[in-house]
């Protein structure tokens, strides 16, 4: 007895996953269904939106060109935006702001263009939480 019939362009679209994209700086990660060749720069795309319309904080923008997705698993280096979600192999990811530039002023001294809390760096808030040292009595 056949249950399950499966449909005939279910093949040509590939398999779907569900993803999850934690933000650096809010609450909670944000889920949502991919198509695993779908690229990682229309993902960031979709997380930005769909980050928008919940009304989460901090707010963010929906320029995708500003932002970095990282697999934690793959190593420190982020994805490149031609690349398909699924090359990685894992579904749970970091969505990082790009550092801002950072403007010379007159006197030849650095000014950040943007007045920010912290570096903004996952990498970095990890680094520095791996090397706390623990003083021995």
């Amino acid at each position: 007895m056949l249950l399950y019939k499966p449909k005939k362009n279910q093949n040509a679209k590939g398999n779907r996953l569900l993803i999850s994209i934690t933000v650096l700086g809010s609450a909670g990660p944000i889920r949502f269904v991919v198509n695993e060749h779908e690229l990682v720069g229309s993902v960031i795309d979709t997380a930005l939106k769909s980050y928008a319309r919940e009304g989460r904080l901090p707010v963010l923008g929906t320029n995708l060109d500003n932002f970095f997705l990282y697999c934690p698993n793959a190593g420190p280096d982020a994805l490149s935006p031609w690349d398909t979600i699924g090359s990685q192999g894992a579904r749970n990811f970091m969505l990082c702001k790009k550092p801002q530039p950072v403007k010379i002023a007159d006197d030849g001294s650095s000014i950040p263009a943007i007045a920010r809390k912290g570096n903004g760096s996952w990498r970095a808030w990890i680094n520095k939480s791996l090397n706390l040292k623990i003083s021995s009595h």
